[in-house]
């Protein structure tokens, strides 16, 4: 379960930060999910280890063109490539209509479909083989969604054990029930596949959350998570010297809830322009680390554009960028 940061920054890019775009991924490259589309997504893609060939689904937490404005040229782009596969979009009923809008007047067409779900349905989930996603209402000044991944299909262990005791023979039969597939021997006996494997690991949970002033909302999906990705816009000063309307999260913010709800890995990211990440820059990125592990135990992780990260199967966050402690 990897991912990695196409853009970082709140609002504008920086020179160090793209707008906010992540790509994840279940294992490998192949497929891959991107979690919101910030201008130059595509371009930040050139840079990265990821097709849009293999594109799976694009999950659009909200409206905002910081979130969005990338999706029109990628989209188009994939075109231009001799995409054909189908994609799911999954977004705001308005961000439908934006990208319609885009491309009929700008002559432009798509050589594959896009199947448009909406995001902010009652009854919303997706899934494939890889992932089951559900959403988390959140806090903003447009409706916006948290989506938590959830790995599917684990990898299964035989119970060689009772296979022996119930005097069923190594064979295909066996490699089937590995599978997670119900088997009907020759002799007519069925065999569960769930009465002869275990899966001996619990499920990789993440929440990836788009523009949000209270984390508290993600109290009940973060029961059971390993990572949280949350913005952190400001510093608590900073975000108290702006004020409310924004409808941002500081850095302390999301760290006191983080270690409320004993989450164990917790990544920042989307922050505000103003923030210099160079030597002698201030204000310095740094403040926001500082201030979040005044209040955050767990391991904490400050994102730059094109780091990478491993939630490995024993539900550790490593950060895969050699450079990023």
């Amino acid at each position: 379960m990897e991912f990695t940061f196409l853009g970082t920054s709140a609002g504008t890019p920086t020179r160090a930060r793209n707008v906010t775009a992540l790509a994840l991924a279940p294992s490998s490259p192949r497929p891959w999910y991107l979690v919101d589309c910030g201008e130059g997504t595509q371009h930040q893609l050139l840079r990265a280890h990821y097709s849009v060939m293999q594109l799976r689904a694009i999950f659009i937490t909200h409206i905002h063109g910081d979130h969005t404005f990338g999706l029109p040229g990628l989209l188009t782009s994939a075109s231009m490539l001799g995409r054909t596969e189908p994609l799911d979009l999954i977004a705001p009923v308005q961000t439908h209509r934006f990208v319609t809008s885009t491309l009929e007047n700008s002559d432009s067409s798509l050589s594959y479909p896009v199947n448009f779900i909406n995001s902010e349905a009652a009854d919303f989930h997706w899934q494939d083989e890889h992932f089951a996603v559900t959403n988390v209402a959140l806090s903003h000044r447009v409706p916006c969604r948290a989506y938590v991944f959830t790995e599917q299909n684990l990898e299964r262990r035989l119970r060689q054990d009772r296979l022996t005791e119930d005097g069923i023979d190594p064979g295909p039969s066996w490699g089937e029930l590995q599978k997670g597939r119900d088997v009907t021997l020759a002799d007519g006996r069925l065999l569960r596949s769930d009465d002869y494997t275990e899966i001996p690991r619990v499920a990789r949970r993440l929440i990836v959350a788009g523009d949000n002033d209270d984390p508290t909302l993600l109290a009940e999906a973060s029961a059971g998570s390993h990572a949280l990705i949350h913005e952190a816009t400001y510093t608590q000063d900073v975000s108290e010297r702006v004020g409310p309307w924004p409808q941002h999260s500081s850095a302390e913010q999301v760290a006191r809830f983080a270690q409320q709800a004993q989450l164990p890995n917790l990544v920042l990211t989307h922050f505000s322009s103003r923030y210099q990440s160079g030597p002698g820059g201030a204000p310095h990125i740094n403040q926001l680390a500082a201030e979040a592990l005044r209040h955050y135990r767990g391991e904490l992780f400050l994102a730059r554009d094109f780091d990478s990260y491993r939630l490995e199967k024993d539900l550790t966050l490593r950060c895969l960028t050699t450079d990023n402690p």
